[in-house]
């Protein structure tokens, strides 16, 4: 019963949501914690973790929850829940997308949803922060939670430093302040 549940879940969600990972993040948290298989914390760690890990976020998620939920056989239908989606999405606009794509209302379409998914992404990004306390009360944890994430957004923006660098540099700087 809980396969079919994981992979109803995650296949509902896998239809759904669109933008890439993060845009989905905000459904699979209310997802996830509403059915009780993670907690929000625990949410926060599994996409931080799913986050870093090579291929696409959302479903290096489903197959952190399916396994923390079922098992390797959790983990395998939530996978199959998220991917499905977009293979099939895939495929039909693959078969239709070469007549269509320059057809007004597709093109208003695709303009309309990019908005959305702008919003869905900072979101997730608003939620984790105050998830995380990075956005909470003025004190000396919070400060610095700031001052790492306004040093990586400019690593990032003005300086063009590679990801990868970031995050490393950030988690060092993490060991070396929280520890």
């Amino acid at each position: 019963m809980i396969l079919l549940e994981l992979f109803w879940t995650f296949i509902l969600i896998g239809f759904v949501s669109f933008g890439g990972g993060y845009a989905m993040v905000p459904v699979i948290e209310a997802e996830v914690v509403k059915h009780g298989w993670l907690t929000t914390q625990e949410f926060t760690d599994a996409i931080a973790v799913a986050s870093m890990s090579p291929g696409p976020m959302a479903t290096n998620s489903a197959i952190f929850v399916g396994y923390k939920t079922a098992g390797i056989p959790g983990a395998i239908f939530s996978t199959l829940g998220t991917i499905l989606p977009s293979v099939f999405i895939i495929l039909m606009i693959a078969i239709f997308f070469y007549r269509m794509n320059e057809h007004p209302l597709v093109k208003s379409a695709f303009y309309g949803l990019r908005p959305i998914i702008t919003g869905l992404i900072i979101y997730a990004a608003i939620s984790f922060a105050i998830s995380n306390n990075v956005i909470g009360a003025l004190n000396w944890h919070t400060i610095s939670l700031m001052l790492i994430f306004i040093s990586s957004l400019i690593a990032l923006i003005r300086f063009k430093m590679h990801p990868i660098l970031v995050i490393f540099i950030s988690g060092f700087i993490g060991v070396i302040v929280y520890s």
